[in-house]
Protein backbone atom coordinates (compact mmCIF):
# COMPACT_ATOMS: atom_id res chain seq x y z
CA UNK A 1 0.00 0.00 0.00
CA UNK A 2 1.79 3.31 -0.90
CA UNK A 3 1.32 6.12 1.77
CA UNK A 4 0.59 9.81 0.88
CA UNK A 5 2.18 11.83 3.77
CA UNK A 6 1.38 14.75 1.75
CA UNK A 7 -2.55 14.57 1.68
CA UNK A 8 -4.98 16.66 3.05
CA UNK A 9 -8.35 16.49 4.35
CA UNK A 10 -10.25 16.75 1.41
CA UNK A 11 -13.31 19.62 0.85
CA UNK A 12 -16.24 18.33 1.13
CA UNK A 13 -19.95 19.21 -0.07
CA UNK A 14 -23.24 18.12 0.87
CA UNK A 15 -23.47 14.60 -0.10
CA UNK A 16 -19.74 13.71 0.45
CA UNK A 17 -19.34 14.93 -3.37
CA UNK A 18 -15.39 16.31 -3.35
CA UNK A 19 -14.74 19.82 -3.89
CA UNK A 20 -11.14 21.53 -5.42
CA UNK A 21 -9.52 23.49 -7.83
CA UNK A 22 -8.61 21.90 -10.93
CA UNK A 23 -5.06 21.61 -12.77
CA UNK A 24 -5.00 20.88 -16.40
CA UNK A 25 -2.33 18.93 -18.59
CA UNK A 26 -2.15 16.30 -20.82
CA UNK A 27 1.02 15.05 -19.87
CA UNK A 28 0.88 13.95 -16.64
CA UNK A 29 4.68 14.25 -15.99
CA UNK A 30 4.15 18.41 -16.78
CA UNK A 31 1.53 18.43 -14.71
CA UNK A 32 3.34 16.43 -11.40
CA UNK A 33 5.11 20.00 -11.49
CA UNK A 34 2.90 22.45 -10.67
CA UNK A 35 -0.23 19.73 -8.69
CA UNK A 36 -0.47 21.55 -5.04
CA UNK A 37 -2.38 19.03 -2.38
CA UNK A 38 -6.32 19.48 -1.90
CA UNK A 39 -6.22 20.30 -5.95
CA UNK A 40 -7.16 18.26 -8.66
CA UNK A 41 -5.63 16.92 -11.07
CA UNK A 42 -6.88 16.79 -14.84
CA UNK A 43 -5.23 14.37 -17.21
CA UNK A 44 -5.11 12.25 -20.77
CA UNK A 45 -3.52 9.65 -19.96
CA UNK A 46 -3.98 6.08 -21.37
CA UNK A 47 -2.71 2.90 -19.11
CA UNK A 48 -1.61 5.23 -16.35
CA UNK A 49 1.84 3.97 -15.02
CA UNK A 50 3.41 3.35 -12.17
CA UNK A 51 5.87 6.28 -12.38
CA UNK A 52 3.39 8.65 -13.37
CA UNK A 53 0.76 6.81 -10.59
CA UNK A 54 3.83 7.54 -7.79
CA UNK A 55 4.19 11.35 -8.67
CA UNK A 56 0.65 11.99 -8.73
CA UNK A 57 0.41 10.13 -5.07
CA UNK A 58 3.91 12.55 -4.30
CA UNK A 59 1.42 15.81 -4.65
CA UNK A 60 -1.55 14.83 -2.95
CA UNK A 61 -4.57 15.66 -4.87
CA UNK A 62 -8.27 15.69 -3.46
CA UNK A 63 -9.07 13.40 -7.38
CA UNK A 64 -7.79 12.56 -10.16
CA UNK A 65 -9.67 13.04 -13.37
CA UNK A 66 -8.92 11.42 -16.49
CA UNK A 67 -10.34 11.55 -20.24
CA UNK A 68 -8.63 8.94 -21.07
CA UNK A 69 -9.05 5.22 -20.17
CA UNK A 70 -6.86 4.60 -17.33
CA UNK A 71 -6.23 0.70 -18.25
CA UNK A 72 -7.14 -0.05 -21.63
CA UNK A 73 -6.45 -3.51 -21.51
CA UNK A 74 -2.88 -3.75 -23.59
CA UNK A 75 -1.18 -4.69 -20.38
CA UNK A 76 -1.95 -5.26 -16.71
CA UNK A 77 -0.60 -1.50 -15.91
CA UNK A 78 0.12 -0.17 -12.25
CA UNK A 79 -0.99 2.72 -11.96
CA UNK A 80 -4.88 2.51 -11.11
CA UNK A 81 -3.98 0.41 -8.16
CA UNK A 82 -1.05 2.67 -6.21
CA UNK A 83 -3.92 5.48 -6.63
CA UNK A 84 -6.81 3.44 -5.07
CA UNK A 85 -4.30 2.43 -2.68
CA UNK A 86 -3.37 5.57 -1.74
CA UNK A 87 -7.01 6.79 -0.95
CA UNK A 88 -7.17 9.18 -3.96
CA UNK A 89 -10.31 8.89 -6.46
CA UNK A 90 -10.00 8.26 -10.05
CA UNK A 91 -12.54 9.12 -12.73
CA UNK A 92 -11.84 7.95 -16.10
CA UNK A 93 -13.28 7.78 -19.35
CA UNK A 94 -14.28 11.32 -18.95
CA UNK A 95 -13.98 12.73 -22.64
CA UNK A 96 -11.80 15.42 -23.91
CA UNK A 97 -14.02 18.10 -23.25
CA UNK A 98 -12.79 17.43 -19.39
CA UNK A 99 -9.51 18.85 -21.08
CA UNK A 100 -11.24 22.08 -21.79
CA UNK A 101 -11.10 23.32 -18.09
CA UNK A 102 -9.29 26.26 -17.27
CA UNK A 103 -6.91 26.23 -14.05
CA UNK A 104 -8.01 27.66 -11.16
CA UNK A 105 -11.26 26.76 -11.88
CA UNK A 106 -13.96 24.96 -8.79
CA UNK A 107 -15.30 21.81 -10.02
CA UNK A 108 -17.90 19.38 -8.08
CA UNK A 109 -16.74 15.65 -8.04
CA UNK A 110 -19.86 13.59 -7.25
CA UNK A 111 -19.01 9.65 -7.78
CA UNK A 112 -18.94 9.28 -11.55
CA UNK A 113 -20.11 12.91 -12.34
CA UNK A 114 -18.13 16.36 -12.39
CA UNK A 115 -19.87 19.39 -12.12
CA UNK A 116 -18.92 23.57 -12.58
CA UNK A 117 -21.04 24.90 -10.46
CA UNK A 118 -24.41 23.79 -11.07
CA UNK A 119 -23.58 22.17 -14.76
CA UNK A 120 -22.65 18.66 -15.38
CA UNK A 121 -19.70 19.16 -17.87
CA UNK A 122 -18.65 15.13 -17.73
CA UNK A 123 -19.45 11.89 -16.13
CA UNK A 124 -17.10 8.94 -16.33
CA UNK A 125 -16.25 5.56 -14.69
CA UNK A 126 -14.92 5.79 -10.86
CA UNK A 127 -12.54 3.12 -9.97
CA UNK A 128 -12.55 0.56 -6.99
CA UNK A 129 -11.12 -2.51 -6.23
CA UNK A 130 -13.45 -4.61 -8.53
CA UNK A 131 -13.20 -2.49 -11.23
CA UNK A 132 -9.49 -2.70 -11.10
CA UNK A 133 -9.31 -6.25 -10.69
CA UNK A 134 -11.31 -7.06 -13.64
CA UNK A 135 -9.66 -4.37 -16.06
CA UNK A 136 -6.26 -6.50 -14.86
CA UNK A 137 -7.59 -9.40 -15.64
CA UNK A 138 -8.35 -8.70 -19.26
CA UNK A 139 -5.32 -6.53 -19.88
CA UNK A 140 -3.42 -9.91 -18.87
CA UNK A 141 -5.43 -11.98 -21.01
CA UNK A 142 -4.10 -9.42 -23.93
CA UNK A 143 -0.02 -9.79 -22.44
CA UNK A 144 0.34 -12.42 -25.50
CA UNK A 145 -0.12 -10.29 -28.20
CA UNK A 146 2.08 -7.90 -26.45
CA UNK A 147 4.95 -9.93 -26.62
CA UNK A 148 4.14 -10.75 -30.40
CA UNK A 149 4.40 -7.06 -30.46
CA UNK A 150 7.91 -6.89 -28.47
CA UNK A 151 9.29 -9.66 -30.95
CA UNK A 152 8.44 -8.03 -34.18
CA UNK A 153 9.45 -4.55 -32.53
CA UNK A 154 12.72 -6.04 -31.51
CA UNK A 155 13.38 -7.28 -34.83
CA UNK A 156 13.00 -3.92 -36.15
CA UNK A 157 14.92 -2.07 -34.06
CA UNK A 158 17.84 -4.38 -34.88
CA UNK A 159 17.41 -3.41 -38.54
CA UNK A 160 17.06 0.08 -37.83
CA UNK A 161 20.21 0.55 -35.43
CA UNK A 162 22.50 -2.26 -36.43
CA UNK A 163 25.26 0.01 -37.17
CA UNK A 164 24.97 1.74 -33.62
CA UNK A 165 24.51 -1.18 -31.62
CA UNK A 166 27.26 -3.51 -32.87
CA UNK A 167 30.26 -1.21 -34.00
CA UNK A 168 29.51 2.24 -32.29
CA UNK A 169 28.20 4.27 -35.46
CA UNK A 170 26.92 7.36 -34.38
CA UNK A 171 28.26 8.27 -31.35
CA UNK A 172 28.95 12.07 -30.61
CA UNK A 173 32.51 12.94 -29.01
CA UNK A 174 31.79 14.43 -25.93
CA UNK A 175 34.63 16.38 -23.56
CA UNK A 176 33.29 14.39 -20.19
CA UNK A 177 36.42 11.55 -19.48
CA UNK A 178 33.95 8.39 -19.35
CA UNK A 179 37.00 5.67 -20.79
CA UNK A 180 37.77 3.32 -17.94
CA UNK A 181 35.95 4.69 -15.25
CA UNK A 182 32.66 3.91 -13.66
CA UNK A 183 29.10 5.55 -14.78
CA UNK A 184 26.10 5.90 -12.83
CA UNK A 185 23.08 6.66 -15.26
CA UNK A 186 19.89 7.63 -13.09
CA UNK A 187 16.61 7.47 -15.40
CA UNK A 188 13.20 9.02 -13.77
CA UNK A 189 11.69 5.64 -12.84
CA UNK A 190 10.78 2.94 -9.92
CA UNK A 191 12.05 4.55 -6.28
CA UNK A 192 14.69 6.12 -8.52
CA UNK A 193 14.77 8.75 -5.80
CA UNK A 194 15.40 5.97 -2.95
CA UNK A 195 17.63 4.22 -4.96
CA UNK A 196 20.08 7.08 -5.27
CA UNK A 197 20.10 7.83 -1.23
CA UNK A 198 21.38 4.42 -1.00
CA UNK A 199 24.06 5.06 -3.12
CA UNK A 200 25.82 7.88 -1.74
CA UNK A 201 28.33 5.90 -0.26
CA UNK A 202 29.24 4.22 -3.37
CA UNK A 203 29.62 7.48 -5.34
CA UNK A 204 31.75 8.74 -2.59
CA UNK A 205 33.71 5.95 -2.73
CA UNK A 206 34.15 5.62 -6.37
CA UNK A 207 33.42 8.63 -7.88
CA UNK A 208 31.89 7.23 -11.23
CA UNK A 209 30.67 9.75 -13.83
CA UNK A 210 27.28 10.74 -13.10
CA UNK A 211 24.71 10.95 -15.66
CA UNK A 212 21.30 12.10 -15.70
CA UNK A 213 18.52 11.38 -17.62
CA UNK A 214 15.80 14.23 -18.47
CA UNK A 215 14.72 14.26 -14.85
CA UNK A 216 17.12 11.83 -13.46
CA UNK A 217 19.37 15.07 -13.49
CA UNK A 218 17.50 17.02 -11.25
CA UNK A 219 17.53 13.70 -8.85
CA UNK A 220 21.46 13.94 -8.91
CA UNK A 221 21.75 17.79 -7.98
CA UNK A 222 19.08 17.59 -5.28
CA UNK A 223 21.21 14.86 -3.49
CA UNK A 224 24.24 17.13 -3.38
CA UNK A 225 26.41 15.62 -5.71
CA UNK A 226 28.03 16.62 -8.70
CA UNK A 227 26.46 15.91 -12.28
CA UNK A 228 28.81 15.43 -14.76
CA UNK A 229 26.10 14.84 -18.29
CA UNK A 230 22.74 15.33 -19.22
CA UNK A 231 21.30 12.89 -21.42
CA UNK A 232 17.87 13.08 -23.15
CA UNK A 233 15.33 15.64 -24.98
CA UNK A 234 15.40 17.56 -22.23
CA UNK A 235 11.32 17.73 -21.67
CA UNK A 236 11.80 17.46 -17.95
CA UNK A 237 14.98 18.75 -17.19
CA UNK A 238 14.43 21.96 -14.85
CA UNK A 239 16.50 24.79 -16.16
CA UNK A 240 19.20 25.14 -13.53
CA UNK A 241 20.19 21.53 -14.00
CA UNK A 242 20.57 22.64 -17.97
CA UNK A 243 22.70 25.27 -16.68
CA UNK A 244 24.93 23.68 -14.17
CA UNK A 245 27.87 23.18 -16.08
CA UNK A 246 27.27 19.54 -16.78
CA UNK A 247 28.13 18.58 -20.46
CA UNK A 248 24.46 18.02 -22.43
CA UNK A 249 23.71 15.53 -24.71
CA UNK A 250 20.40 16.10 -27.02
CA UNK A 251 18.26 12.41 -27.67
CA UNK A 252 17.45 13.40 -31.38
CA UNK A 253 15.20 11.52 -33.94
CA UNK A 254 16.40 9.29 -36.63
CA UNK A 255 15.71 12.49 -39.15
CA UNK A 256 17.58 14.78 -37.51
CA UNK A 257 14.66 16.49 -35.60
CA UNK A 258 15.17 17.06 -31.91
CA UNK A 259 12.41 18.86 -29.81
CA UNK A 260 15.21 19.85 -26.85
CA UNK A 261 17.61 21.48 -28.86
CA UNK A 262 15.72 25.11 -29.11
CA UNK A 263 15.04 25.35 -25.33
CA UNK A 264 18.60 24.65 -25.09
CA UNK A 265 20.15 27.20 -27.88
CA UNK A 266 17.95 29.37 -25.86
CA UNK A 267 19.56 28.88 -22.26
CA UNK A 268 22.67 29.82 -24.25
CA UNK A 269 24.70 26.33 -23.23
CA UNK A 270 26.88 23.73 -25.26
CA UNK A 271 25.40 21.17 -26.29
CA UNK A 272 26.16 17.80 -28.30
CA UNK A 273 23.13 16.00 -30.88
CA UNK A 274 23.08 11.90 -30.55
CA UNK A 275 20.34 10.91 -33.47
CA UNK A 276 18.73 7.60 -32.33
CA UNK A 277 16.02 5.48 -32.58
CA UNK A 278 15.80 4.29 -28.70
CA UNK A 279 15.09 5.75 -25.80
CA UNK A 280 17.23 8.59 -23.75
CA UNK A 281 18.01 5.80 -21.15
CA UNK A 282 19.45 3.40 -23.62
CA UNK A 283 21.03 6.15 -25.28
CA UNK A 284 23.16 7.01 -22.09
CA UNK A 285 24.17 3.37 -21.62
CA UNK A 286 25.00 2.98 -25.58
CA UNK A 287 27.50 6.45 -24.79
CA UNK A 288 28.90 5.26 -21.85
CA UNK A 289 29.59 2.10 -23.01
CA UNK A 290 31.13 3.27 -26.64
CA UNK A 291 33.26 5.42 -24.47
CA UNK A 292 35.15 3.03 -22.41
CA UNK A 293 33.13 2.37 -19.02
CA UNK A 294 34.23 -0.03 -16.86
CA UNK A 295 30.80 -0.26 -15.29
CA UNK A 296 27.28 0.76 -15.70
CA UNK A 297 25.51 1.35 -12.97
CA UNK A 298 21.39 1.69 -13.61
CA UNK A 299 19.07 3.58 -11.33
CA UNK A 300 15.55 3.81 -12.11
CA UNK A 301 15.76 1.78 -15.59
CA UNK A 302 13.44 -0.78 -16.81
CA UNK A 303 14.18 -4.57 -16.71
CA UNK A 304 10.81 -6.58 -16.85
CA UNK A 305 8.95 -6.30 -19.77
CA UNK A 306 6.01 -5.33 -17.95
CA UNK A 307 7.90 -2.17 -16.87
CA UNK A 308 9.01 -2.10 -20.72
CA UNK A 309 5.40 -1.75 -21.59
CA UNK A 310 4.90 0.56 -18.64
CA UNK A 311 6.78 2.88 -20.13
CA UNK A 312 4.75 3.63 -22.84
CA UNK A 313 6.61 2.97 -26.01
CA UNK A 314 5.85 -0.03 -28.20
CA UNK A 315 7.58 -3.15 -26.95
CA UNK A 316 10.32 -1.05 -25.56
CA UNK A 317 12.88 -3.30 -27.46
CA UNK A 318 15.04 -0.74 -27.80
CA UNK A 319 15.69 -1.22 -24.27
CA UNK A 320 15.93 -4.84 -24.47
CA UNK A 321 18.64 -5.33 -26.90
CA UNK A 322 20.77 -1.96 -25.47
CA UNK A 323 21.11 -4.64 -22.36
CA UNK A 324 22.47 -7.12 -24.51
CA UNK A 325 24.87 -5.01 -25.82
CA UNK A 326 26.29 -3.47 -22.70
CA UNK A 327 26.35 -7.34 -20.90
CA UNK A 328 27.82 -8.06 -17.68
CA UNK A 329 29.00 -4.17 -17.37
CA UNK A 330 25.12 -3.63 -16.41
CA UNK A 331 24.60 -3.65 -12.83
CA UNK A 332 21.18 -2.76 -11.04
CA UNK A 333 21.38 -0.36 -8.41
CA UNK A 334 19.64 -2.20 -5.93
CA UNK A 335 22.52 -4.79 -6.13
CA UNK A 336 25.08 -2.29 -5.76
CA UNK A 337 23.84 -0.81 -2.39
CA UNK A 338 23.93 -4.06 -1.32
CA UNK A 339 27.52 -4.72 -2.43
CA UNK A 340 28.95 -1.26 -1.44
CA UNK A 341 27.12 -1.27 2.30
CA UNK A 342 30.15 -1.18 4.42
CA UNK A 343 30.60 -4.17 7.01
CA UNK A 344 31.95 -3.71 10.45
CA UNK A 345 34.51 -6.32 11.00
CA UNK A 346 35.66 -8.24 14.29
CA UNK A 347 38.48 -6.08 14.81
CA UNK A 348 36.84 -3.14 14.14
CA UNK A 349 34.38 -3.89 16.68
CA UNK A 350 37.45 -4.51 19.49
CA UNK A 351 39.45 -1.53 18.43
CA UNK A 352 36.04 0.83 19.24
CA UNK A 353 35.91 -1.66 22.57
CA UNK A 354 39.20 -0.88 23.45
CA UNK A 355 38.98 2.53 22.46
CA UNK A 356 36.05 2.77 25.02
CA UNK A 357 37.94 0.89 27.41
CA UNK A 358 40.99 3.49 27.25
CA UNK A 359 38.58 6.47 27.62
CA UNK A 360 36.76 4.81 30.80
CA UNK A 361 40.38 4.83 32.69
CA UNK A 362 41.04 7.91 31.63
CA UNK A 363 38.50 9.63 32.70
CA UNK A 364 38.63 7.93 36.43
CA UNK A 365 42.44 8.74 36.77
CA UNK A 366 41.04 12.25 36.73
CA UNK A 367 39.63 11.99 39.51
CA UNK A 368 40.20 11.12 43.15
CA UNK A 369 37.62 7.97 43.46
CA UNK A 370 39.43 6.87 40.27
CA UNK A 371 42.60 6.96 41.91
CA UNK A 372 41.61 5.47 44.65
CA UNK A 373 40.02 2.60 43.11
CA UNK A 374 42.98 1.47 41.12
CA UNK A 375 45.37 1.96 44.03
CA UNK A 376 43.40 -0.67 45.59
CA UNK A 377 43.33 -2.80 42.52
CA UNK A 378 47.03 -2.60 42.43
CA UNK A 379 47.26 -3.89 45.46
CA UNK A 380 45.22 -6.43 45.03
CA UNK A 381 46.57 -7.38 41.97
CA UNK A 382 49.66 -7.67 43.60
CA UNK A 383 48.64 -9.95 46.21
CA UNK A 384 47.00 -12.50 43.79
CA UNK A 385 50.40 -12.54 42.14
CA UNK A 386 52.32 -13.35 45.21
CA UNK A 387 49.80 -16.11 46.17
CA UNK A 388 50.01 -18.13 42.63
CA UNK A 389 53.82 -17.34 42.87
CA UNK A 390 53.23 -19.48 46.93
CA UNK A 391 51.07 -21.85 45.00
CA UNK A 392 53.95 -22.66 42.99
CA UNK A 393 56.61 -22.77 45.57
CA UNK A 394 58.03 -19.40 43.54
CA UNK A 395 59.69 -16.86 46.62
CA UNK A 396 57.45 -14.37 46.69
CA UNK A 397 58.48 -10.78 45.06
CA UNK A 398 60.77 -8.29 47.14
CA UNK A 399 59.32 -5.30 47.29
CA UNK A 400 60.61 -2.32 45.47
CA UNK A 401 62.64 -0.47 47.16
Amino acid sequence: MVINPFQRRKDKADGGATLGLVRVDARTKNLTKRLKPGEVAVIDHADIDRVSAEALVACGPAAVLNAAKSTTGRYPNLGPQILLDAGIPLVDELGPGIMNLREGQRVRIDGTAVHLGDTLIAEGTLQDQPTIDRNTEVAREGLSLQLEAFAANTMEYLRKERDLLLDGVGVPEVRTRIEGRQVLIVVRGYHYKEDLQMLRSYVREYRPVLIGVDGGADAIIENGMKLDMIVGDMDSVSDSALRSGAEIVIHAYRDGRAPGLKRVEALGVDHVVFPATGTSEDVAMLLADDKGAELIVAVGTHATLVEFLDKGRSGMASTFLTRLRVGTKLVDAKGVSQLSRPRIKTYQLLLLALAGLLAVVVALLATNFGQTLFGLSGAWLDDLWNLLRGLFGLAPASPTS
